[in-house]
């Protein structure tokens, strides 16, 4: 009897169309992943190994090219250098951004429809033709090879496209939020702090993942900005690791996977929030 009451699951039915969505996001799924699994099998790969098996299963795990690019170069250097700039730029980029959106999404001012439209116009500007106006003012305030003026240009970048997210973001709020709280004597400073940021949690876990992985692969801007081999980002030193290692392929693919984790780590530390602040603005 019991059996019989247990209320019944709707079968899944098997169509066509069905096995063909799910067959090509299978397929799309191995793709995306494929480079990755190369890395990895590769970095775990003997030099000779790799030389006769280059796509194929390592027969044995090595691990000798992990402690090499750990202990036999700089690697730890230019991870701290990237995690210095990435931290930096996406913490000022965030303040400013939830500023400038806030007062544009929530705020009436004259000329508020021509900043939010000046502010998205300079999405389209590719950082490559900024590049020599900025070095020659870095020049002249010696901000060359700084960490100041790196963030500032990085922070710069990203900011754009934070205060257009964070303004399509803070403009599905609801309004009666915002009236309920002006009458309490809230200013907008606590309205924000207290209201607004709370409410766009997934927006901003969002963007810092996204800036975050932006700073962190840039290239440009590290080898021009950042002359100093002290101050050189992980990217940067991939592509002396690189170059210099250039017939270990097993080592630079170590090298890789070191590079690859902490940006791993932050997208699966964030991943709910990341899927949610993707799909807030379709489904408010």
């Amino acid at each position: 009897m019991g059996a019989m009451a247990r209320k019944k699951q709707p079968a899944m039915h098997v169509t066509p169309d069905r096995v063909l969505k799910h067959g090509i996001l299978v397929i799309a799924t191995l793709v995306a992943l494929a480079p990755s699994v190369f890395m990895i099998l590769t970095a775990l790969k003997s030099q000779e190994e790799y030389t006769f098996n280059k796509v194929g299963l390592p027969q044995s795990l090595v691990l000798d090219h992990f402690r090499g690019v750990l202990f036999e170069s700089d690697f730890i250097a230019w991870m701290g250098n990237s995690l210095i700039l990435a931290a930096g730029a996406v913490a000022l980029s965030t303040v400013v951004s939830c500023l400038g959106a806030y007062a544009i999404a929530r705020l009436q001012f004259r000329g508020r429809s021509l900043l939010f439209s000046i502010s998205t116009s300079l999405m389209a500007i590719p950082p490559v033709v900024m590049i020599v106006p900025l070095f020659v003012l870095y020049a002249q305030l010696s901000l060359i090879s700084t960490y100041e003026g790196a963030i500032l240009i990085y922070a710069g970048l990203i900011t754009p496209f934070s205060v257009y997210l964070l303004t399509s973001f803070f403009r599905t709020l609801p309004r009666e939020l915002f009236e309920a709280a002006r009458i309490d004597g809230a200013g907008d400073l606590l309205i924000l702090l207290k209201i607004v940021i709370p409410l766009s949690l997934p927006a901003l876990l969002t963007l810092v993942v996204v800036n975050a992985l932006y700073v962190w692969n840039d290239l440009l801007i590290a080898i021009i900005f950042l002359q100093d081999d002290a101050k050189r980002t992980l990217m940067a030193g991939i592509s002396v690791f690189q170059g210099r290692y250039n017939d270990q392929i097993p080592l630079t693919m170590a090298g890789m996977v070191f590079a690859s984790a902490p940006m791993i780590i932050l997208y699966l530390a964030f991943q709910k929030h990341y899927i949610q602040g993707l799909m807030a603005g379709s489904l408010k």
